[in-house]
């Protein structure tokens, strides 16, 4: 394979998709528990989605490179601006590109969700869109990107887990039902889990480049009782879910939190930071099968 197409499928990080399109999929098993599916809001929502993943990947590597955040001291895999293989004009044309293939999806999404007649949904979703983009590049890109001042995880919480979820699911129902924020909590939480990880792994290399992540600010002993909680939080929030819902096929999904739960004790253990690297995987595969198995059991 041509090494510059290679990084840029690097770039891209194929491995974060599974996790992005999880409140997709949570907010459809919900939508068929409501009785509602369409197969065309599905794929564009997913493509939308995935969209935004890779834009939000192409950003990271754009503003950690250009911040010097990227460097010798970065534990993770090589990015592709550090690597010097593609430069920050490259990564730049890449990233108008991607947001304006994602923005031209979402409009098609909306489109089908709602056609001509609600324009106040379509005008809402359209500039959730819109701010969904402003957000994916605003998170290392400029003076004042917000995963910088530790406000990642709020951003992570609210985009890949209530607006997902939620906004899923209005999509296919156009109405909201409030007990549908206990998965969308969980979904968020589960993705905040995986950006702890991250940052705990990066503290003391992004503490020196000066990025100032939750991690930096509570410290490694504080971030692991904090990433306790992401963990757990999210199991009483589908237990509450289930038994309000009273539809017991529904305990398939925390089958998941098996694995979650045996990763917990090992990166209680861990003392080196490098070590949490192979755990991000876990947590994001974990929270990939806790939504597909939350839309396996709708359709038992």
């Amino acid at each position: 394979m041509n090494l510059k197409l290679k990084t840029w499928i690097e770039a891209a990080r194929l491995r974060t998709l599974p996790l992005s399109i999880s409140g997709i999929l949570v907010g459809t098993a919900l939508a068929v528990e409501y009785n509602f599916f369409d197969w065309s809001i599905f794929i564009l929502a997913l493509c939308t989605t995935l969209g935004l993943q890779v834009l939000s990947n192409f950003a990271n590597d754009y503003g950690d490179g250009v911040k010097g955040t990227d460097n010798e001291e970065r534990v993770g895999p090589m990015r592709a601006l550090q690597s010097g293989i593609i430069s920050d004009k490259e990564m730049k044309k890449a990233m108008i590109i991607t947001a304006s293939i994602t923005l031209v999806l979402a409009l098609l999404l909306i489109y089908q969700a709602f056609g001509i007649d609600n324009f106040a949904y379509s005008l809402f979703f359209l500039l959730a869109g819109i701010a969904s983009i402003v957000a994916a590049i605003k998170y290392t890109v400029g003076k004042s990107a917000y995963g910088y001042r530790g406000l990642g995880d709020v951003f992570v919480f609210i985009f890949f887990g209530l607006l997902s979820v939620c906004g899923t699911f209005f999509l296919f129902t156009n109405y909201l039902e409030i007990i549908v924020f206990l998965p969308a909590i969980c979904v968020g939480l589960l993705s905040s889990a995986v950006l702890n990880l991250n940052n705990m792994r990066d503290r003391k290399s992004d503490e020196r480049a000066g990025k100032i992540t939750l991690v930096v600010k509570l410290g490694g002993k504080k971030a692991k009782i904090y990433h306790l909680a992401l963990v757990v939080i999210p199991l009483f929030c589908m237990l509450f879910f289930i038994l309000l819902k009273k539809d017991y096929r529904l305990f398939l999904s925390l089958i998941a939190f098996i694995p979650l739960f045996i990763h917990l004790r090992k990166v209680l253990k861990i003392k080196i930071p490098d070590q949490l690297d192979p755990e991000l995987k876990k947590v994001a595969l974990s929270t990939f099968l806790f939504s597909v198995l939350l839309l396996i059991s709708v359709f038992i």
